[in-house]
């Protein structure tokens, strides 16, 4: 691992978990106030966990204050939505300081006008948050890549290497920025996200995330969909892979999603999109009962030291998320 730079994984400590409050009815129109809930009712579960810091769009701070109660902290800043994932610093320590990494957004690709104030969040929260941002010159939402910590980045070559991203990049540049900026030593690219993925074009944390280092949940594919031939693709190639510390991966599978249906609209809903914070893991449910409990089951079992806590988000799995992508830790100050 590079000795200067560290990027800590999901499962080490946090200082807090940063969200953002869904405000614009021109994105969301009447999905926003079931939206809005499903947000609220995340930020509370990880509050009972760690603090949330919530950003809130000005004249809408008391609105989010409301919805998510007294142990949320709202915080006003300018942004586009709710993805802070994608949208949000990624702390990491460099020389022994704790920075935020403020990649360029272009909102998946130039998919969603406007961005611009999405591009910019990542700096004013920093700032919010009392630490430095580090500008970088490259195209990345944080859901493309999971780190555990150790010095392994997982990405996938669907989404990174997608030429609405960072078209005057090679696959190797892109990597050696990786590797420069979050000090790992070890990027494994998977082929493929979830088949239909025309938002994110293959985010890597619809379909892998890391336990712990040396272990990982990765998605299965439906028999009979495309998804089970590529999810197969990407398995295999964890199998034969090892980490930055020369281990092979323990795999645990989750069972085949379920397909959520809006309208005419479809949508796959991941239950790898977890998010892991201090003492517990905040799970997306979708409503559907045996669905819901296969998955915390599995997931109990992945994390015996942990609560595993399911909120309902189908909202959020209709604008092509889940819990993961609308959370980002805030890493301690060392």
């Amino acid at each position: 691992m590079n000795s200067d730079t560290r990027a800590p994984g999901e499962h080490e400590p946090q200082e807090a978990t940063l969200m953002a409050w869904p405000y614009k009815t021109s994105i969301w129109d009447d999905h926003l106030a079931p939206l809005q809930a499903e947000i609220a009712a995340i930020a509370r579960a990880i509050a009972a966990h760690q603090p949330v810091v919530m950003a809130a769009a000005p004249g809408h701070v008391e609105e989010a204050r409301q919805a998510c109660g007294a142990g949320v902290h709202v915080v006003a800043l300018e942004y586009d939505d709710c993805w802070t994932r994608d949208t949000g610093p990624i702390g990491v320590y460099r020389a022994g300081e704790r920075i935020g990494l403020d990649w360029r957004f272009n909102c998946w690709g130039g998919k969603f006008p406007p961005w611009e104030k999405d591009d910019a969040f990542a700096g004013q929260a920093c700032a919010a948050l009392g630490m430095p941002a580090q500008p970088v010159d490259m195209v990345l939402e944080g859901g493309a890549v999971i780190i555990d910590g150790e010095g392994t980045l997982i990405t996938t070559e669907e989404c990174l290497l997608n030429e609405n991203r960072n078209p005057g990049m090679t696959k190797a540049e892109i990597e050696a920025t990786l590797r420069a900026e979050s000090g790992v030593t070890k990027v494994i690219w998977l082929p493929y996200g979830l088949a239909g993925d025309t938002i994110t074009d293959g985010h890597v944390d619809g379909v892998a995330a890391f336990v712990r280092p040396g272990v990982l949940v990765v998605q299965a594919g439906p028999a009979g969909t495309s998804d089970h031939e590529r999810l197969a693709k990407n398995r295999a190639i964890l199998e034969r892979a090892t980490d930055a510390r020369g281990r092979h991966f323990k795999l645990i599978e989750m069972e085949p999603y379920p397909t959520l249906s809006f309208g005419s609209y479809e949508t796959r809903h991941s239950y790898v999109n977890y998010y892991v914070c201090n003492g517990a893991v905040i799970v997306p449910l979708c409503g559907r009962a045996a669905d819901d409990e296969a998955a915390l089951a599995t997931l109990r079992g992945a994390f015996p030291e942990r609560e595993v806590v399911g909120v309902a988000c189908p909202t959020v799995t209709y604008g092509g998320g889940g819990v993961h992508c609308v959370t980002q830790q805030v890493i301690p100050a060392p």
